[in-house]
């Protein structure tokens, strides 16, 4: 054991966290470090520097702390791909992009939301909050984060699988809970 070196997660993902960010390059794989842990995301149409403004700005609008980066980043993602077919999506997400501060990905949340609110009567606003809430909250990395199973239509619906094992909410009191089936 002495000769050879054991390496254990962490260790290897503190080594390839640098080769993968130095590898970024407008048009390529947005490569992001969160929390120590490196994921990239392919981009067609906004370069790196945009789409870690756009992350930062989905997790400003829609923050939940147990939800990992990697859930904002498909956001943007999936926006990046819409806006290769659509010229005036396209056009307002640079437009509104360059709105934003520089360091915006860097800025604290506080910070973030302050700039954010200059803002939010505008297209370029309205447009990332609606598509943020379309795309995250149909996420599988979002249905396992807040429990929920995903459609049960297929499976013979909600009442016999889970429909009441929501256990990060508090359960009614039995007073509130409305009239009780008879028999």
């Amino acid at each position: 054991m002495d000769a050879m070196k054991v390496f254990d997660r962490r260790r290897v993902l503190k080594a390839t966290t640098g080769i993968l960010a130095g590898l970024v390059v407008a048009g390529t794989p947005l490569a992001v470090v969160a929390k120590g842990r490196a994921w990239a995301i392919e981009l067609g149409a906004l370069s790196s520097e945009e789409a870690a403004k756009l992350v930062a700005m989905a997790r400003t609008l829609f923050p939940h702390d147990r939800l990992d980066d990697l859930a904002y980043a498909g956001v943007v993602r999936s926006i990046d791909e819409e806006s290769r077919k659509d010229d005036r999506l396209l056009k307002l997400l640079k437009a509104g992009v360059r709105s934003l501060p520089d360091n915006f990905a860097k800025l604290s949340e506080p910070e973030r939301v302050s700039a954010l609110k200059t803002m939010e009567a505008g297209d370029f606003f309205q447009t990332m909050r609606l598509k943020t809430v379309q795309r995250l909250y149909a996420s599988p990395m979002a249905y396992a984060c807040f429990g929920y199973q995903g459609e049960s239509f297929s499976e013979g619906g909600y009442l016999l699988r889970g429909f009441n094992d929501l256990h990060w909410l508090p359960e009614v009191p039995l007073e509130d809970s409305g009239p009780m089936p008879l028999g």
